[in-house]
Order: C-alpha cells, then sequence, then structure tokens
C-alpha cells in the first residue's frame, strides 16, 4: 500500500518514506518560502550548501542564544558553550581544541569497545542508545558505574534541545545537567584519563583551560552520540536485513548514512538580510534544512535513490557542512561497525521514534 505523502517538511523525518516527497522538493522546490510553517525550506543540494555556508545564518536565533525555558539552569548553561549551539571565535577555538583530542583515538578503538559493549546490551534500545553513550563515557575515561549513569543522564538532558521541548522536558535537562557535572568535573579537575586528560590538555595549551566549557562539551559530546548514532545503528541494521551482509561493512554504513540519514533535517535563523538561491531572506528567518534531501539530490549523487555502497566521491550532507560539521561523523561510523558487526539478531521495525529531526526506527524482533 503506497503511504500518503508526509503533510510538511517538518514532519517527514519520521515518515515511513519520505524520499519521494524529498525528491519532489528538490526538482520543483529546492529553496523557498513555507507559507504553512512560517520557515525558508532548503532541499535542493545547491541551496543546502549556500546556507550552511553563510554566515548570516546561524545555529541559534541571535536574539535567543539559549532557549528561554532553561535560561538560567543548569541545562542553560552547558547549552549555552556547546560548540554545536554557538557561532563565532571562541565556538572555532572550542572546536579546534575537540577536534584534536578526537584525532587522538583509532577508529579500531571505538570499533572495539563499541563490540565489547554490543555483547553486554540487554535489549533494541539499549543497544541503539545505550552503547554509544557508554563508549563515548569509556573513551572519556569515566570509570565504574558512571557510563551507565551517564547514558541514563544523557538521554533526560536531550530533551531540553528541541524547540518541542515541555517545562517537563526542561527540568528534566535541568536535574541532568547538574548531574551529569557533578560526575565528569573530578576527571576534568583531575586532568588525566582517555580523552579528557587530552581535552585538558589542549585546552591548557591554547591558554583556555576553562573548565565550564570543557565541562558542557563533554556533555555534548555524550548528547551528540545519543540521537545520530541511534538512528545510524536502527537504519544500519534495517539496511542488512534488506540487503544482506556486505563485502565492505564500512562503505554500506557510509552509504546508509546517505541514504536513510539518521539526522534529517537542522535549522539555521538568519541574523541579517541575506540572498540565497536568488531569494532574498529578511533577518529573523528561520530556514530548515533538509539534509536527507540533499543526499538525494541527482545534481549531489548519481542516480540518489539507489542504495549502492562504495560511491565514489559521495556528497553526504547527513552531518553539516563548514563551521558546524559534526566533529563526531568518525565515530558515529566506527561505533555503528562494532554494534552491527557484533549483533546476530535481524530485526524488523514499527515506525520511528517522534523527533523532529531524527530518524530512528523503534527496532522489535528477537535480541542477540
Amino acid at each position: 500500500m503506497t503511504q500518503p505523502l508526509p503533510a510538511t517538511p517538518s514532519t517527514a523525518a519520521t515518515h515511513p518514506d519520505p524520499y519521494p516527497f524529498y525528491a519532489d522538493l528538490v526538482a520543483h522546490r529546492p529553496f523557498g518560502h513555507d507559507s504553512d510553517s512560517g520557515l525558508w525550506v532548503a532541499a535542493g543540494a545547491s541551496a543546502v550548501s549556500a546556507v550552511l555556508a553563510d554566515p548570516a545564518c546561524r545555529v541559534r536565533p541571535p536574539t535567543e542564544p539559549v532557549p528561554c525555558g532553561i535560561l538560567g539552569t543548569p541545562a542553560g548553561e552547558v547549552f549555552g558553550e556547546l560548540v554545536r549551539m554557538t557561532d563565532g571565535a571562541p565556538q572555532m577555538r572550542r572546536k579546534q581544541v575537540l577536534l584534536a583530542a578526537l584525532r587522538t583515538i583509532t577508529e579500531e578503538r571505538v570499533v572495539a569497545l563499541a563490540a565489547e559493549q554490543a555483547g553486554s546490551a540487554t535489549d533494541w534500545t539499549d543497544l541503539q542508545f545505550g552503547v554509544p553513550v557508554r563508549v563515548v563515557a569509556a573513551l572519556l575515561g569515566l570509570a565504574g558505574d558512571i557510563p551507565g549513569e551517564a547514558a541514563r543522564l544523557i538521554g533526560e538532558f536531550v530533551r531540553c534541545i528541541p524547540a518541542s521541548a515541555t517545562a517537563g522536558d526542561q527540568a528534566a535537562a535541568a536535574a541532568a545537567a547538574t548531574r551529569l557535572r557533578d560526575l565528569l568535573g573530578p576527571y576534568v579537575r583531575a586532568g588525566s584519563g582517555g580523552l579528557t586528560g587530552e581535552l585538558v590538555r589542549l585546552a591548557a595549551r591554547d591558554d583556555r583551560p576553562e573548565s565550564a566549557p570543557l565541562l558542557a562539551n563533554m556533555i555534548g559530546l555524550l548528547s551528540q552520540t545519543y540521537d545520530a548514532t541511534a538512528g545510524l545503528i536502527g537504519n544500519t541494521l534495517l539496511a542488512l536485513a534488506r540487503h544482506g551482509p556486505p563485502d565492505d561493512l564500512p562503505a554500506f554504513v557510509a552509504e546508509v548514512a546517505r541514504h536513510d540519514a539518521p539526522i534529517q533535517n537542522t535549522r539555521r535563523f538568519v541574523a541579517t538580510p541575506t540572498t540565497i538561491a536568488g531569494h532574498e531572506v529578511p533577518a529573523g528567518s528561520a530556514i530548515l534544512l533538509l539534509l536527507a534531501a540533499a543526499n538525494r539530490d541527482p545534481a549531489a549523487n548519481p542516480d540518489p535513490h539507489a542504495f549502492r555502497p562504495g560511491r565514489a566521491d559521495p556528497r553526504v550532507f547527513t552531518f553539516g557542512q563548514g563551521a558546524h560539521r559534526c566533529p563526531g561523523r568518525a565515530m558515529a561510523a566506527a561505533i555503528t561497525l562494532g554494534v552491527t558487526a557484533t549483533v546476530t539478531g535481524t530485526p524488523s521495525h514499527e515506525g520511528y521514534r517522534p523527533s523532529p529531526n531524527a530518524r530512528i526506527p523503534v527496532l522489535k524482533g528477537q535480541f542477540g
């Protein structure tokens, strides 16, 4: 039975098959204003690239750098320091420290940790959400029961990030942020242990050893791992069930990230008037970037709707571009490799978890 198309670009991420809808936008309205939502919508690869490269397009509204509902709370204090949620020179300096620290971790180590954690996962939900956070927690040097507690707390913290967050979500996030800072603070102050020690060392070398940004971005590493990697793991397992075991698992995972993106869209907020794809976009506008649509733009990837691992030089927008390109792309892929190489069960799914931007299948079937 053919599924009805999504009602709006904003509701497409969790639709059973949003890709015909995206293809229509790419072909007929690669960039334009959606009067129903009030958003500008970028679907074509060229338009998405232009928005991501435009300095007028910020990750947060200039008048609301931190969501009002968490302003003045521990969650708001963490949010305001995250490199993924800030712009400007301080963001770039902190991101360079983060990237330098991440380069000290080998793919082999991440794959091995993910395989180890996958072997002790309790169910599909734990496999998708718990395993990635515990892997990053282990890389940060957290010990004992802390990785498990961090995984639970991150699930509470990320509730404050969507624009749809309720007062209850924001209160839960504030409590989680308080506890996460209590857990991670001693590691930062000690300045030793895994990735945490590397972050502290690099920040000190850069003459910016402030603990608040370091703590916030350790929490940021854990939170970025949460939805995106859960979606990549789930969508990869479903693709394996459809296509069978591949000859090249890394290429297979990379094609899943393009073909069925775990993060389908993101937003940018226009600080000063700008021109995108020939359209004058006024200050104060919000732009919805359909990353998953751009992945399937034939101008970016020939025969884009075919699932074809090992494409030559694919253009993948899933993890962003430019100043806010996701620093955890390689880690998400490595965790997915370790998990999918270890799991023996073959899941099916019953729809997708409610989300404005992530495509995370609800897995079911025998776990193993």
